[in-house]
């Protein structure tokens, strides 16, 4: 093959090996196998391999080709890269408004465009003739450092743009802002992957990216997964666009990654309306943000405008609340579940996060103590998100003084002193006891609870009552209560006490899945207790199945089926049962006739129902979907047949519809059933 052949099939190559990369990485929409990639970077490498005078510094093959660095050279910006003044609330924001209008009445009538503002570390790409030469951090505003090759090995950066050819020109000079940082996703991933190899995993996205992009040696970045989001053209001559709005879809046309998650506002009270929306959203984000970017739409506006400082007028900051601070660990306390799970709690000095004092927060279970080597008396990081319990990212191992204690799980349960267990195989560490008296009121609270026996007017405070005054020892007792009893307790009159006795009696009629449910098995909940009745008729003949029989129905492991057959040979609950029995709490399933059976109509689908539906309650239409043979579930999946969706469907609609999942209003399933 001759020199200009060579030529042409190298920047061929170079060109489809670049718009696939932008496909897969920019628009999570490949249009071919990772196989055929790879073939393509093969025969690049092979030609540049055989002819090093080809190689040059856009190449594909040299986004981490470049050798460590002993210091990054510091670069001088082409002009100041502002950083953005802070509100916190609506009346800052007003605020601001009311001064750009002061300053300039031709404010009363902009139009505004909101950004997440990303945590992560904000850098400038330089372009000439569609080349990327140069890639920079802001730095002070006014000198960055040069980090042109670790950026080459980020595969959301294009290497030379227009991406695709039938894209717009760029202009000769191009200078572009973006934020890199990590999705949540694989900075979860890449944890997991140090602690797997042993090593010490990093507290959070935006300072792991951070650190990740001023490693010396861009191999090492290169391993990191980094992406990018562009948001701003610093420097782009006269073709720029004349709106902030037209310029995110000129860097998208471009080629480069720019968030969808981006609104558009008329005025200033679209902007305070979606800024309150923001609240809720940013939880469903993949990345972290720490609060939006409100700017003024007309970029002739927002640069008129100036600056205060190293603040441009045209735009701010809404901050959310802080959701990461550092505090001490001053002590662990361990909680004992309805199930019998131990769970370990951080007691902490007092701190704000997001606005509400806190003084606890989980420590998820006693691995994560050990993987993250939390120690009593670290100064360690929490996270609050939302309305999550806050819980301990990990210490800040820099702040150890020698003084700080090694954790150790406790032996025997702190609430009855029985020795722990815990199954091959899982994280999760339990007191076997079921007469444990940490476990009695969450026992109880269930067994009452919608979803079981469904005992009216027996709520959690009446059930501390039973159990403070000694009337209740397990969940049969229930079905011993006295009108005089109940007539002891704080709040109880006549009226009262004849309706709690009411409704316990008449749970003794509630189906055989609802009593399975009841019991408070452990990992047994509605759905699979549903499964049990169809399969067992009564609790004699549950208790005599063995955990490799219990294995043979579909969605049963290993280890839920030990817990059953477990829970069943307990002498404990073999006595308890034996009460519940003596009460009349024994339900017995007629065997409906294969035929029958096999005539259901939904049998093998798997349903979701989320939102109100207009004629049925939630419960009302899990009877009838599980009277047509049907399974319903609480989450969805990839093995979810239908999303049954009524008013107000939350995030299980859009789940459904990132799945793929066929979603059905009431009437659809109607339908579904008579066969119309």
């Amino acid at each position: 093959m001759d020199s200009i052949s060579l030529q042409q099939e190298v920047e061929r190559l170079r060109q489809e090996i670049e718009y696939h990369n932008h496909r897969y990485h920019v628009l999570d929409s490949p249009v071919i196998s990772d196989a055929e990639f790879d073939r393509l970077m093969a025969r690049l490498r092979e030609i540049e391999e055989a002819h090093p005078e080809l190689v040059t510094p856009e190449s594909p093959t040299q986004r981490a080709g470049a050798p460590p660095a002993s210091r990054f050279r510091k670069v001088r910006h082409p002009g100041s890269v502002l950083s953005l003044a802070n509100a916190f609330n609506e009346q800052d924001l007003r605020a601001w408004y009311e001064r750009l209008v002061r300053l300039d009445d031709r404010v009363e009538k902009a139009d505004f465009v909101v950004e997440p503002k990303i945590d992560g570390l904000t850098v400038l790409l330089h372009y000439e003739n569609g080349r990327f030469v140069l890639g920079a951090t802001r730095g002070n505003g006014e000198v960055g450092e040069d980090v042109t090759a670790n950026l080459r090995t980020v595969r959301a950066v294009p290497l030379r743009i227009p991406v695709d050819p039938k894209g717009p020109k760029p202009p000769e000079k191009l200078i572009v802002r973006g934020e890199v940082f990590m999705y949540v996703k694989d900075f979860e991933a890449l944890n997991e992957r140090l602690i797997a190899s042993g090593e010490r995993p990093y507290l959070n996205p935006r300072n792991t990216a951070a650190g990740s992009l001023r490693q010396l040696d861009p191999a090492l970045t290169a391993t990191r997964p980094l992406t990018l989001l562009a948001y701003w053209i610093v420097d782009g001559r006269a073709e720029s666009p004349h709106t902030q709005w037209e310029t995110l879809q000129y860097l998208r046309d471009l080629g480069f990654p720019v968030s969808r998650d981006v609104d558009y506002c008329r005025d200033i009270e679209e902007v305070i309306q979606v800024s309150r929306t923001w609240a809720e959203r940013r939880d469903q984000l993949p990345y972290e943000v720490d609060g939006i970017v409100i700017k003024i739409n007309d970029r002739r506006l927002y640069e008129d405008l100036g600056a205060v400082g190293k603040d441009p007028r045209g735009a701010i900051a809404l901050k959310f609340p802080a959701r990461e601070v550092t505090t001490r660990l001053n002590d662990v306390v361990v909680n004992v579940g309805r199930t019998g799970v131990l769970t370990p709690n951080a007691v902490l000095e007092p701190v704000e996060i997001g606005g509400v004092v806190v003084g606890k927060a989980t420590l998820h279970n006693f691995d994560y103590i050990a993987e993250k080597d939390i120690r009593i008396g670290d100064r360690v990081l929490v996270k609050r998100s939302g309305d999550v319990i806050p819980y301990i990212i990990g210490p800040i191992v820099e702040a150890r003084t020698g003084e700080e204690q090694v954790y150790q799980p406790p032996k025997t349960c702190p609430s009855c002193g029985t020795e722990v267990e815990r199954l091959p195989g899982e994280v999760a560490t339990y007191c076997p006891n079921t007469s444990c008296p940490a476990q009695l009121i969450r026992n109880l609270e269930h067994f009452v609870s919608r979803g079981a026996m469904d005992i009216v007017g027996l709520g959690i405070k009446i059930v501390e009552q039973l159990i403070r005054q000694g009337l209740v020892r397990d969940v049969a007792d229930l079905y011993a209560l006295t009108r005089e009893q109940l007539l002891t307790l704080e709040g109880f009159g006549e009226k009262k006490a004849e309706n709690l006795l009411a409704a316990i009696q008449a749970s003794k009629d509630r189906p055989l899945a609802r009593v399975i449910n009841a019991l408070g098995i452990r990992g047994v909940g509605e759905v699979m207790a549903e499964d049990l009745s169809k399969h067992y008729r009564s609790l004699d003949e549950l208790s005599n199945a063995s955990a490799l029989e219990l294995q043979g129905i579909s969605g049963i492991g290993p280890n839920i089926a030990l817990a059953i057959s477990e829970w069943f040979q307990r002498p404990a609950n073999q006595h308890l049962l034996e009460k519940l029995r003596a009460a009349g709490v024994w339900p017995v399933e007629e065997r409906q006739p294969a035929a029958a059976e096999q005539n259901r109509v939904l049998s093998g689908l798997t349903f979701v129902v989320t939102g109100t539906l207009p004629n049925y309650t939630r419960d009302g239409i899990k009877e009838l979907i599980q009277s047509c043979g049907g399974k319903v579930t609480d989450s969805v999946s990839k093995k979810t047949s239908y999303v049954v969706a009524g008013e107000n469907a939350g995030s299980k609609l859009d789940k459904a519809r990132e799945l793929g999942v066929t979603v059905i209003d009431e009437a659809g399933l109607l339908k579904m059933i008579s066969g119309d």
